[in-house]
């Protein structure tokens, strides 16, 4: 597939569509899971826990920088995107999988309704947002582009949250594409 960067004005343009995600009550579009680096798996259902999140991901494989030990971190066990986003960055769903985050949802992520700690039910488990920032980097930048590494990182792109949030596993639980997603 070819694909061609959109410039800021054209993920500008986006704004509004994002702005109208559903608040409170969503639903979760897309699971995938990574296997190993640069690799994705794109599931219909998965299976979340406290020890590694999102089965058969590499979440407890990655070395973090914000840890003293390089540890991976418990408060980025999941990356969650916005759907609406990343249709707008990726341009087409089959390049969804390669923004790296492991759900992708119908839902308003910006940091007025989903404060850090505020509780989410997706299928049969709940995930906590957590405070950790997650933003646009250079792998991001070469699949999508520097204007939407730009815009994603911008002032409003972070009150947004258009690269996604972080968050962790409170309640174990199986998640299927379709599911609801909601505030607790």
């Amino acid at each position: 597939m070819d694909v061609r960067h959109l410039t800021w004005q054209e993920l500008s343009a986006g704004i509004n569509d994002i702005a109208r995600s559903p608040r409170d009550e969503g639903r979760l579009e897309m699971i995938v899971r990574r296997p190993a680096v640069d690799a994705r798996e794109v599931l219909e259902a998965g299976e979340l826990t406290l020890e590694e999140g999102l089965v058969g991901d590499t979440w407890r494989l990655r070395r973090s920088s914000r840890r003293s030990d390089g540890s991976p971190h418990p408060d980025m066990q999941l990356n969650i995107m916005n759907v609406r986003a990343v249709a707008l960055v990726a341009q087409d769903r089959s390049r969804w999988a390669l923004a790296g985050d492991q759900l992708f949802v119908d839902l308003d992520l910006a940091e007025e309704n989903l404060p850090p700690w505020t509780r989410l039910q997706i299928g049969s488990a709940v995930v906590q947002v957590t405070d950790q920032p997650h933003t646009g980097c250079g792998k991001f930048a070469a699949r999508f582009g520097v204007d939407a590494q730009k815009f994603v990182n911008s002032g409003i792109g972070r009150r947004l949250h258009l690269r996604g949030i972080n968050a962790r596993v409170l309640a174990p639980g199986i998640i299927r594409t379709g599911d609801f997603v909601g505030k607790l």
